[in-house]
């Protein structure tokens, strides 16, 4: 037995001669102690991942880490306890030397970031992306596939072209036509560090933070969700979901479509700082943030990468407001599909009639700009507030804009805004009062 193992040591010896002689980027550690050298030391490679606010234990996480290499982040963030998938654009011989001398179990798939997404490859509590950016011709495309993989947060590591001491500069990117940057031909862009902060907010992250710059390299880290506000300031109030370039109810999580809230406060002076959007669970950073009126608001943002298809709440805080009323939107579904009840059926909740908001003609509601839905319902307690009321168009919510008192038969109006670019034709309505929504009425667009 004894030479049996002084055999297999020599073995793993001749190996690792051999594959030091092929080349290493990364040094990796064995488990006997014996470290395979590469470019990268093992203490700069851990000064790499120490940018980074990864937690020390990962058990139970899912982690992707995107050209891999050689490897030893993905082994490093296994070591933590982590379930990882390598992935790279072509096949490395030495990340499978190494995972056979580690023992490893990391997954290991030849893909491109820029030709796969979570259709492809499933969804991560952590993403890693380390010295990829700027090898890629399509940089932007890249990054939303890393966010739309992403469910908590991604690691984005790129070379930049500054020290990262204005990050508030003008965002510029050189490219790099041929092999300008270092005599390669695969070195294609070099963002300066607030073009990098700039395209990891465009990609769909909530949150974007610069954690350091050393030397020639960029660290941020991306996050998906926004932080638990501090405070309990009165809430938004949400008056209409719609495209922001269709102007109706249809969303795609396949496309690059883009949100619009329009929403009621009576704060001042916000800027895209002070605003925090979210549809599923997850934010993203307004593009634009705009004053329609005295206390009314218009905010633009990009759907949020990840979205599976199905209903997806919208809502939004301001500053350390408490969240405003949801809108539920659908994300990827047919209208076919949309008609399908999502909530049980509410008892004593019913619709008397629907007419349009401004001609009162029942059962004909106007689309277009300025178009408004009215409904009179009785059951609705007398406690019940607007926000708590949503008017189901086909299964999308139109927020509450306004709830009467009772008349003298019970019933009370609700009215609510429509998207202006809802398309003419047959809709089903229902009244939804939060987990509960009454039957169906059909009305007619026009």
């Amino acid at each position: 037995m004894e030479a049996r193992n002084q055999a297999d040591t020599e073995d793993v010896r001749r190996l690792i001669e051999d594959l030091q002689r092929l080349g290493w980027y990364h040094s990796i550690e064995l488990p006997s102690g014996e470290v395979i050298q590469g470019i990268q030391s093992i203490e700069q490679q851990r000064r790499r991942i120490a940018q980074f606010p990864i937690p020390p234990d990962l058990r139970g996480k899912r982690v992707l880490d995107i050209g891999a290499w050689d490897g030893w982040f993905s082994f490093e963030m296994e070591r933590r306890g982590a379930s990882v998938l390598a992935i790279d654009n072509a096949r490395r011989t030495r990340f499978l030397k190494a995972r056979e001398l580690l023992g490893s179990r990391v997954e290991y798939r030849i893909a491109d970031i820029c030709r796969v997404n979570a259709r492809e490859l499933g969804r991560f509590d952590i993403v890693l992306f380390f010295g990829v950016l700027y090898h890629l011709k399509h940089p932007m495309l890249a990054l939303e596939n890393v966010c739309d993989m992403a469910t908590e947060m991604a690691m984005v590591e790129s070379y930049v072209t500054d020290d990262g001491s204005h990050p508030d500069a003008p965002p510029v990117m050189e490219f790099y036509e041929t092999t300008e940057f270092l005599g390669q031909f695969d070195n294609w862009v070099g963002p300066n560090t607030s073009c990098l902060l700039a395209m990891c907010r465009t990609a769909g992250f909530a949150r974007v933070e610069l954690r350091s710059v050393l030397g020639d390299r960029g660290h941020v880290a991306c996050y998906r969700k926004w932080p638990v506000p501090a405070g309990d300031a009165p809430a938004p109030a949400l008056i209409c979901v719609e495209n922001s370039v269709s102007r109706d109810h249809q969303f795609s999580a396949a496309a690059d479509d883009y949100v619009s809230f329009w929403v009621r406060s009576p704060e001042r002076d916000l800027t895209r700082d002070d605003v925090f959007p979210e549809i599923g669970g997850y934010g993203v950073r307004p593009s634009e943030v705009h004053r329609s009126s005295e206390d009314g608001w218009l905010v633009n943002f990009k759907l949020p990468p990840g979205l599976d298809p199905g209903w997806h709440y919208a809502r939004l805080r301001i500053r350390d407001s408490a969240y405003s009323n949801a809108a539920a939107i659908p994300v990827d579904l047919t209208l076919g599909e949309r008609r399908q009840p999502r909530s049980p059926r509410a008892t004593g909740l019913r619709i008397h009639s629907v007419t349009d908001g401004r001609t009162f003609a029942e059962s004909r509601v106007r689309s277009g700009d300025d178009a408004c839905m009215s409904m009179w319902a009785a059951g609705l307690p007398d406690s019940v507030r607007a926000e708590q009321v949503s008017l189901r168009l086909d299964g999308a919510d139109l927020p509450a804009t306004w709830l009467s008192s009772a008349d003298a038969a019970g019933l009370r109006q609700i009215n609510a805004l429509l998207p202006p670019g809802i398309p003419p034709g047959k809709a089903k309505v229902t009244l939804a009062l939060d987990s509960a929504e009454t039957e169906a009425v059909e009305i007619e667009l026009i």
